[in-house]
């Protein structure tokens, strides 16, 4: 496919697609702050009408979309890929506009370890400066998989080309079966990077609030590593939440515990919601949303909150904060997966 126009006709701005992108990541890659979250079909936040021109549609069942959507002719721009030149109507704000373009390399994995029973650290060394903010993510082109994959970094952005990212195994996972049970030391990927809005917001006043939940641990430890390096611990603290459905599902202290003003600056709280009946667990119990509303010491609107995890989790800090707690929406910042 031959480079294509795209025209925006709800913000007057035109970019050019490149062989391979598609719609969102043309815009983005052209400094353009097209409305998105996921970048891989299931949020809905990239949603467009096409005024006129074809499109070649990646993912037709994408859950981005509703029945009533496809009614009214939207479209899903990370799921599409302009055939010619188009003119859309594409929602934009400066929000959007990379603060670091996002490229295309090559990287080699560097090397792997357990984090838990599920979830796997992937090193990669890729072909330029590893150039991202805390808390971001990057598409990752697999073999064999037709359709990339978004992982978050859990390291801050390095010139020694290192991108490092903790994944969950996800049962009957294409992308992470590749990754845990095919990919060795030295095999080459596809990398595409940095994307996300949810990144670290170092010049907010107030104390930091991290939830992880899952393979959601990647980013919030990408944003402790870049609170420690900004220096902006020196005069607040930290609360880092991490939820687990059992024991050994808890992870994300070891992390931590490497940063200076650990214990101090940096309090780290784990929840499990199965503890089981053995004793075992000594720790917070329930679901983590309702542990941060019990273990903040002020009023939660006092608070910058950051979170990654399943989609229930998500859901249900966004209703805590914004409806129960009233915490402005600029203080509240996420990337929804699906």
């Amino acid at each position: 496919m031959t480079e294509a126009t795209i025209f925006n006709e709800k913000d007057g701005s035109s970019c050019l697609q490149a062989e391979g992108d598609t719609i969102l990541r043309a815009a983005l890659r052209a400094g353009q702050g097209y409305s998105y979250e996921c970048n891989s079909g299931g949020c809905g936040g990239c949603k467009f009408e096409l005024v006129s021109g074809e499109i070649e549609t990646l993912w037709a069942d994408a859950p981005g979309l509703t029945d009533r959507d496809r009614k009214r002719g939207r479209h899903l721009a990370c799921q599409c890929r302009a055939c010619g030149p188009v003119t859309i109507k594409a929602a934009s704000a400066a929000e959007y506009q990379p603060k670091i373009p996002p490229r295309r390399q090559r990287a080699h994995l560097l090397a792997t370890r357990d984090i838990t029973h599920d979830i796997r650290e992937f090193r990669f060394l890729a072909e330029q400066a590893a150039d991202f903010l805390p808390g971001q993510f990057a598409m990752l082109d697999l073999p064999g998989i037709e359709s990339s994959r978004a992982y978050s970094m859990a390291n801050t952005g390095n010139g020694q080309r290192e991108w490092h990212f903790q994944i969950r195994r996800v049962q009957h996972g294409h992308g992470t079966h590749v990754l845990f049970d095919k990919l060795a030391v030295g095999d080459e990927i596809g990398l595409d990077g940095p994307y996300g809005v949810a990144y670290l917001r170092s010049a907010a006043p107030r104390d930091l609030v991290c939830v992880a939940g899952g393979s959601g641990l990647a980013p919030m430890v990408s944003i402790a590593r870049g609170a420690v390096e900004s220096g902006l611990l020196a005069d607040r603290k930290l609360y880092f939440f991490y939820g687990a459905r059992t024991p050994r599902d808890v992870c994300g202290e070891s992390l931590l515990r490497t940063l200076p003003g650990f214990g101090d600056r940096i309090i780290y709280i784990p929840v499990v919601s199965l503890p089981g009946d053995d004793g075992e667990w000594s720790g917070e119990t329930g679901y983590v949303h309702d542990t941060v509303a019990r273990a903040l010491p002020d009023a939660l609107a006092s608070y910058e909150f950051y979170f990654a995890g399943p989609p229930p989790m998500t859901q249900a800090l966004q209703e805590l904060l914004m409806v129960g707690h009233k915490v402005p929406f600029e203080q509240i910042h996420f990337d929804r997966f699906f």
